[in-house]
């Protein structure tokens, strides 16, 4: 597990989180600082002792929804890939793999518990970005919901609605997981000129690791990119992070 956490005062400095309780912050700094690298936390009861919070302190972080529970005890940073990214070959998988699968990944980079009965099952895992086993047709991955026709027939995703065609999108990235059609190729090297392939090889390496997909790749980047210059910004404006307080 990576040693290093960072927080994003896009998240921290919010009016939304600045009037929690001080007690309430301090646990969810500390859950931070202890989750796996995928945002999990497995002992969150031992955190909250460690620290002295009180069960009012982590109701509040459940109903302003920084955390998102599961019915065995595990809890997940709603907004950990907003805090944080790490390198793929950094990164250690969590060991929580079921209870990754119940979640879905936003165009924002905060996580979304998937709606019962469109969640992956045991025997659907993704295997380089292809669903095996046997998977029922109501699986939804990322953003990508199975939609219906007028005669509420299920399509496919990805799949054009009858009378409509659309740009096909093309392969890209070392596991050649990231869909982008030929215009979307030419915005993203017009608005990147010197580093787009890097930011297509961050989203390849991130989508192959986690097996999380995205429906609009493009916009996935943009949306990267700017978290990544407020939180370039934010280090500018304070040299002193909250990550030199927690080491």
């Amino acid at each position: 597990m990576a040693q290093r956490r960072m927080f994003s005062n896009t998240i921290t400095d919010s009016d939304l989180f600045m009037d929690m309780p001080k007690s309430a912050q301090l646990l969810y700094f500390h859950l931070n600082m202890h989750a796996d690298d995928d945002g999990f936390v497995g002992n969150t009861k031992s955190i909250m002792r460690m620290t002295g919070s009180s069960d009012d302190d982590l109701k509040i972080l459940l109903a302003k929804q920084y955390l998102i529970p599961f019915e065995n005890g595990v809890t997940v940073i709603k907004d950990w890939h907003i805090h944080n990214y790490i390198r793929s070959d950094r990164k250690h998988p969590t060991k929580y793999t079921s209870e990754l699968k119940q979640l879905e990944l936003n165009e924002d980079a905060s996580y979304s518990k998937l709606p019962i009965g469109s969640q992956v099952s045991a025997n659907c895992q993704p295997n380089d970005g292809h669903l095996v086993g046997n998977c029922h047709t109501e699986v939804r991955l990322g953003k990508d919901r199975l939609g219906k026709d007028s005669k509420g027939k299920y399509i496919e995703p990805g799949k054009p609605k009858p009378g409509k065609s659309k740009p096909a999108r093309h392969k890209y990235g070392q596991y050649q997981n990231v869909l982008l059609t030929d215009g979307q190729l030419e915005k993203l090297k017009l608005e990147f000129p010197s580093d787009w392939q890097d930011r297509i090889e961050r989203v390849s390496g991130y989508v192959q690791s986690s097996g999380k997909h995205y429906k609009d790749y493009l916009a996935t980047i943009r949306n990267w990119a700017k978290r990544d210059q407020r939180s370039n910004q934010s280090h500018k404006a304070a040299p002193q992070t909250r990550e030199d307080w927690f080491g």
